[in-house]
C-alpha cells in the first residue's frame, strides 16, 4: 500500500487574489482542477511535466483549460519542461524538517530506553550472580562438597573412532565393528546401559590382542605369535 501524506489546505485559499481570478475565468471547476494539480505535485516531489494533453486526458477536461490554469494566474512556476509550486515546495521542506526532528527524537527515546534496559539487565545479572553464589555457598556447607555436573554424552563419528584405534595400535576393522555394534543400539551396551565414555568402553572391551593392527615391514605383514593362517 502506497504511503499517504497529508498537506495543509488553508481555509482562506479562495480569498487569495490569484485564486479569485482563476475562479472568475474557469469557475469552481477550474478551482477543483487547481487542487488536483497540487495533489499530484505533492505525490511527485513538486515536479510535473508540462504535458498538457496527458494531464487534460487524466482530468477529463480540455487542453486549453489545463494550459490556462498552469500558466495564466501565477500559481505555478514553469522550469523548462516541468512545473511546480513555491507553496508546495515550502510545505514539503517544512514536512521534511519535522520528519527529521521526529526521527531524531525517536532515536533519542529509543537509545534512552536501551540504556535503561541495559542498566536493568546489568543489575539483574548482578543480582543473579549474587544469588547463585549464596546458593553455592549453602550447598557447600550442607553437603561438604560440590556435586559433579553430568556430562552430556556425544557419540563419536566413525572417523574419530578409527583414529583412536589407530593411535592405540588397533586396526580400523575393529573400530568399524565397535561403531556398528553400539550405533545400532543408540550407544547402549549389551546390558542396556547408556554408554557414558566411549573411549573407556573401547579400552575395556575392544582393545584386545586379536584387534591389534598388523605390523608390516616394507609392505609385507609380519606374523605375530597369535596370528592364525
Amino acid at each position: 500500500m502506497k504511503e499517504t501524506f497529508y498537506f495543509s489546505h488553508d481555509y482562506n485559499t479562495r480569498s487569495d487574489a490569484k485564486i479569485k481570478k482563476l475562479i472568475q475565468k474557469h469557475g469552481y471547476f477550474g478551482y477543483g482542477i487547481f487542487w488536483c494539480l497540487v495533489e499530484d505535485l505533492y505525490q511527485n516531489a513538486n515536479a510535473l511535466q508540462t504535458d498538457y494533453e496527458s494531464i487534460a486526458y487524466e482530468y477529463r477536461t480540455q487542453i486549453d483549460i489545463i494550459k490556462s490554469i498552469i500558466n495564466d494566474f501565477d500559481l505555478f512556476v514553469i522550469n523548462n519542461d516541468f512545473f511546480g509550486s513555491l507553496s508546495v515546495e515550502r510545505r514539503l521542506n517544512e514536512r521534511n524538517q519535522r520528519s527529521i526532528k521526529a526521527r531524531e527524537s525517536a532515536n533519542y527515546r529509543w537509545s534512552k530506553c536501551e540504556r535503561n534496559a541495559n542498566a536493568m539487565r546489568t543489575q539483574s545479572d548482578s543480582n543473579a550472580i549474587k544469588e547463585r553464589k549464596v546458593k553455592e555457598s549453602k550447598g557447600k556447607e550442607s553437603k561438604g562438597k560440590e556435586k559433579k555436573e553430568n556430562k552430556v554424552f556425544i557419540p563419536p563419528t566413525i572417523f574419530e573412532l578409527k583414529q583412536y584405534f589407530k593411535e592405540n595400535g588397533y586396526n580400523e576393522q575393529s573400530a568399524e565393528k565397535m561403531f556398528n555394534y553400539y550405533d545400532v543400539a543408540n550407544w547402549h551396551d549389551a546390558k542396556g546401559n547408556k554408554i557414558k565414555n566411549w573411549k573407556q568402553k573401547a579400552q575395556s572391551v575392544w582393545f584386545k590382542d586379536e584387534n591389534k593392527a598388523t605390523v608390516t615391514q616394507n609392505g609385507i605383514p609380519i606374523p605375530t605369535a597369535k596370528m592364525v593362517y
